[in-house]
């Protein structure tokens, strides 16, 4: 399973916003971005090749850094 799944940092601790479908004790790689940073790249490339949803540019995007 690979998904990108925004999470809130709290007390140290990354704090997921959304369940996640794992084991208790399973190990799993993290990736931190920022999500100010994402926005900015997606805004820059928005439009550039006509019209798409924000939604699929990030998606392109997580494609994209997956290879």
């Amino acid at each position: 399973m690979s998904k990108a799944v925004r999470v809130r940092y709290e007390g140290g601790v990354l704090r997921p916003l959304e369940p996640l479908e794992l084991r208790e004790g399973e190990e799993v790689l993290v990736r931190v971005e920022r999500v100010e940073d994402r926005r900015r790249i997606v805004e820059e490339f928005y439009g550039r090749r006509g019209l798409a949803p924000k939604e699929l540019l990030d998606e392109f995007m997580l494609e994209a850094e997956a290879q």
